[in-house]
């Protein structure tokens, strides 16, 4: 494997190259999930029927506490990519543990959303409006979760192999993941809360 030390580390190798390309590309899938869900939570918002609006079940404590322990989580993903590229597993792996804390404390939260908006009489089966909320809200919550583990297992990785062109780019692919799962929580954040809010 002929590694092209004038490259980042996790763009090292050809393979390396692709497997970043190939995400993308699989990026552009997920943004087409997203999508479909947005456009059916637009069209579903006002079917409320008998249940509860957004106005009347969102509060916005908890939808900062989210939006901030996510949005910082971005940083830390960053600083952890940043001290890769110096060659600083110890650094790196602190950083990704610290944003993986931060997702579990996001999903903490939103469990409490969840269960707070169920005790208010939103459930998947109340109307369309609650059911795609919970369905958007929900597929958002599983990215998130599948990234906990994904990213657990690469800080394993880099404590058993060390930085390798391999396992920075594993790194780095993860955090083009969640920072996805960030851009898309901000959509959701100013356009399910804080329109439906007002």
């Amino acid at each position: 494997m002929k590694v092209d030390h004038s490259l980042p580390l996790e763009y090292g190798t050809e393979q390396n190259r692709l497997n970043i390309l190939g995400f993308w590309i699989f990026l552009g899938a997920e943004i087409a999930l997203f999508g479909t869900l947005f456009a059916s939570y637009f069209t579903l918002v006002d079917r409320t029927g008998s249940g509860p609006t957004g106005a009347e079940i969102f509060e916005i404590t908890p939808v900062l506490i989210e939006t901030i322990l996510l949005l910082t989580s971005s940083f830390t993903i960053g600083l952890g990519i940043h001290a890769m590229r110096l060659g600083k597993a110890k650094a790196m792996i602190t950083f990704f543990a610290i944003t993986l804390l931060l997702g579990l404390g996001f999903l903490g939260v939103e469990i409490y959303d969840f269960i707070v908006y169920i005790h208010e009489g939103a459930t998947l089966q109340t109307s369309g409006f609650t059911a795609i909320l919970f369905l958007t809200l929900g597929t958002h919550g599983a990215h998130v979760t599948f990234g906990l583990f994904w990213g657990a297992f690469i800080i394993l990785q880099v404590i058993k192999r060390g930085l390798t062109p391999e396992t920075a780019n594993k790194a780095f692919i993860f955090s083009l993941y969640w920072h996805f799962l960030d851009v898309v929580w901000i959509f959701i954040f100013s356009f399910v809360f804080l329109k439906g809010m007002m």
